[in-house]
């Protein structure tokens, strides 16, 4: 079974478990080898102990006669001359005395089935080289050593069983506020309320993502929503021109009584058909601008170019209208691009000089304007056509929101909406300064990209 398949609380406890293993692994090791060089030291020193008496004795009067050992005690005091002066060793022991007395030290041998700890002092006297054996036996000592070992072991796997369940159990109540999301999700996916996702009293990770998430839910209700009320309003500006040029082509058909007639209802709804058509494109236009995930990018000089063809392109529509329509840029060359591309620019200056036009009367005048403005590029489109009311502002870059559909004939409401979606592609600002009776100002600041 592969371990990303196993539960998160599997995983924590399991991971719990393997580490605190390793932890109680190495712990037990390091206490058992402390543990056995006290037992080891222990030794040497009850041997030192016993020795110390003979070695005292040498080295005030060697020709005394010594004291005997204890009861328990194994020692043996070797003359110069190599014979023993005292000597309680076994008789196993006592065999290998000679050898022993070789070399000084302490050390283990065993003799038969018995495991020796010896040790071996020389004592330098004025009658010659006294020698001091004493031992002492291993095994009880390895019994207690292997004893406490099993003691040992036994606790860390008790400690290890009681971590491990306890890490079971704060694992569940760790993860019981997920549980609780994942019970609100299930219920918020069969039954579509307006609710959200429960936040816990507590400030952890777990409160933030449910945060996170109700943010989330808000966004795509807030889209969904969005898309509904785009389908509502497509439909019904869609529907307006259909049934007119439906009733065109009837009266063309059956009402016409002369070809001069029928033509001019022809043409009419020709002219119903590309309102449609525009309509369309611009539908199609701010679905791809939304669609967009990274903005374009675009010199100073483009934006410039893009801004002087915007404003012949409004200059081509006036007409017989005395209306007009200046420009002017003040871009320098600098480092790093804009970030919008040329034609999205070229875009969003051709929709503010047709949102002027489409407001203004027999006369009047559109101002384009293109600065450098702490670090990003201004684009600023003022005109005198009188400004909207006040009350409609809110809604102007709405979708399909006219401040006056009746002079503005053909349009689809849609051309600030497209200039919005554009400006918040590059991550860019728009305002709108209304000044009722005289006129409007846009102004759109738009970043430039670090070389």
């Amino acid at each position: 079974m592969k371990w990303a398949r196993l539960g998160i609380r599997t995983r924590i406890t399991g991971g719990s478990l393997l580490i605190a293993a390793l932890i109680s692994v190495v712990a037990g090791i390091l206490i058992y080898s402390q543990v056995q060089r006290i037992v080891a030291d222990g030794q040497v020193a009850a041997l030192k102990n016993v020795e110390a008496p003979y070695l005292t004795s040498l080295a005030l009067e060697p020709s005394e006669t010594f004291d005997p050992p204890g009861a328990s005690q194994l020692v043996a005091v070797i003359d110069p001359s190599g014979a023993p002066q005292i000597n309680t060793l076994p008789t196993d022991l006592a065999s290998t005395m000679t050898e022993l007395a070789k070399s000084s030290g302490t050390r283990s041998i065993s003799v038969g089935s018995t495991s020796y700890l010896v040790r071996v002092t020389e004592a330098r006297t004025t009658l010659g080289t006294w020698v001091v054996i004493t031992a002492g036996v291993n095994d009880f000592q390895q019994s207690v050593l292997d004893q406490m070992a099993i003691l040992l072991v036994a606790s860390i796997a008790a400690i290890n069983l009681a971590f491990g369940g306890a890490s079971w159990m704060i694992g569940r109540a760790v993860l019981s506020p997920v549980a609780r999301l994942r019970r609100s999700a299930e219920k918020l996916v069969r039954s579509p309320t307006r609710e959200l996702l429960p936040v816990g009293p507590a400030q952890d990770e777990i409160a933030e993502l449910a945060v996170t998430l109700n943010e989330l839910i808000e966004h795509m209700r807030e889209s969904h929503d969005r898309e509904r009320q785009i389908v509502s309003d497509a439909s019904h500006e869609l529907r307006t021109p259909i049934s007119i040029l439906q009733t065109q082509l009837e009266l063309a058909q059956a009402d016409a009584s002369s070809l001069s007639q029928m033509k001019g209802d022809v043409r009419a709804a020709q002219g119903t058909v590309a309102r449609l058509a525009a309509l369309a494109t611009s539908m199609l236009e701010l679905s791809r601008i939304e669609a967009q995930t990274a903005p374009g990018a675009a010199s100073r000089e483009e934006l410039s170019r893009e801004l002087a063809d915007a404003a012949d392109r409004g200059r081509r529509q006036v007409g017989a209208r005395d209306i007009l329509i200046e420009y002017d840029s003040g871009l320098h060359d600098g480092g790093g691009q804009v970030r919008i591309g040329a034609n999205d620019f070229g875009r969003l200056c051709s929709n503010l000089v047709d949102n002027a036009l489409a407001a203004m009367g027999s006369r009047g005048t559109v101002v384009l304007g293109l600065v450098q403005h702490a670090g990003a590029v201004m684009l600023t489109v003022k005109d005198d056509a009188g400004g909207m009311d006040d009350a409609f502002l809110p809604y102007a870059l709405n979708r399909f929101s006219q401040a006056n559909p009746a002079r503005a004939a053909g349009g689809s409401g849609l051309g600030l909406a497209i200039v919005s979606a554009l400006v918040e592609v590059a991550g860019g600002t728009l305002s709108l300064r209304n000044t009722v009776g005289t006129g409007l100002e846009v102004n759109v600041l738009l970043p430039v990209q670090a070389d």
